[in-house]
């Protein structure tokens, strides 16, 4: 039998896969999402792992019956969050249909928990293979205040409330994914700091004892001056924030490289982040690396020897980490992904490895007692 969980392994979800949102139509025309350009993928060079294809098939992850089988598969397997990709452009939400229409109406859902990550960053061209290479922008990720009050006030009602949403003492996990654009639509970095208070009042005043704000570290960015003078590290370690993770090994690592030699640069990474960010790190796990996909021609920094056998020493690095820090609030652990499919780093089982990126897992979080 398993023990009981001890470790929220929390996996993040892409919402691409399904046609239900008519605005998919401009990247993927054929009407079922970015399953559309994962289908359409060739190999780029001698050796490479495709194509590969879902042994669940090309299902609509908006379709509750689809969620209510992954919560299952994931929950047997130690998986117990989902942290779902979130997007406003264009003054409404975007993909926003495999976790309203998916998740939220699985019967299961009970099942696992759910939080937001806000993916404010500039949409462009990528996303259409097509015109890829383009990087034509198609939509501005930075918003006003108007608007993140807005998103705020309709973030608390709407997702704060439900039963499933993942919380840390009470408090509901929000995750913002580039400080910099925020700061950007907001206007200044006073601005920024009074929005983030106004989001933990009224947090408060819906009846949560408060926010548990979290952002996702970008090392390319981390010496970014401001239009104050200071630089974007600074503000990260007085701005109140709660936690901090990552949201890929590609953030601070050079990816065209065996999985074995990249873990060594993720044990640097964790150090170098302990020592200089003064808020608690929740250590992310990546699965791999692979954005060719989403081109037309070869990237090569392509992750190779990304393993099930591999990728364990990943999640056990992780629960590591977890268990000899003292100053976590809560036993979580960031893994990209459940289903970035074309970019390589997904848990969901293919025709390559099969179930081998989720026993992995649950051999690690959940190891068998008598």
């Amino acid at each position: 039998m398993k023990q009981n969980q001890q470790y929220d392994v929390a996996a993040i979800i892409w919402p691409a896969y399904t046609g239900d949102e008519l605005r998919t139509r401009i990247f993927w025309p054929e009407g079922y999402g970015e399953w559309q350009t994962v289908k359409a993928m060739k190999p780029l060079r001698p050796g490479h792992a495709w194509p590969r294809k879902p042994l669940w098939g090309y299902v609509n992850e908006a379709d509750p019956f689809v969620m209510e089988m992954e919560i299952e598969a994931a929950v047997a397997h130690g998986v117990n969050t989902f942290i779902y990709d979130w997007y406003w452009y264009d003054n409404e939400p975007f993909l926003e249909q495999c976790l309203d229409n998916g998740f939220l109406k699985a019967r299961n859902n009970h099942k696992m928990k759910f939080y937001l990550m806000w993916a404010n960053h500039n949409a462009n061209s990528m996303w259409d293979k097509r015109n890829a290479e383009l990087y034509a922008p198609i939509w501005n990720g930075a918003v006003d205040r108007a608007t993140f009050d807005k998103i705020v006030n309709r973030t608390i009602e709407k997702y704060f409330r439900h039963p499933s949403y993942y919380k840390i003492d009470g408090k509901p996990v929000y995750m913002i994914f580039e400080l910099e654009n925020l700061i950007k639509g907001l206007g200044s970095v006073a601005e920024t700091e009074r929005a983030f208070a106004y989001f933990r009042e009224q947090t408060v005043k819906a009846g949560f004892p408060g926010l548990e704000l979290h952002l996702v570290l970008h090392k390319r960015n981390m010496d970014l001056k401001l239009e104050n003078g200071e630089d974007l590290l600074s503000f990260i370690n007085r701005a109140g924030f709660d936690g901090v993770t990552n949201y890929q090994f590609f953030d601070f690592a050079d990816m065209g490289r065996p999985y074995a030699e990249i873990l060594e640069d993720v044990k640097k990474e964790w150090k170098y982040i302990k020592g200089t960010v003064k808020v608690p790190y929740y250590p992310n796990v990546s699965v791999g690396w692979d954005a060719n996909p989403r081109y037309n021609y070869l990237h090569n920094d392509i992750c190779v020897e990304n393993t099930p056998e591999e990728v364990k020493k990943g999640f056990e690095l992780a629960k590591q980490y977890v268990d000899a820090s003292n100053g976590l609030r809560a036993p979580l652990i960031v893994v990209n992904s459940w289903n970035e499919w074309t970019e390589g780093s997904y848990l969901e089982p293919d025709d390559l490895y099969g179930y081998g990126y989720r026993e992995a897992i649950r051999d690690t979080f959940l190891p068998e007692t008598e």
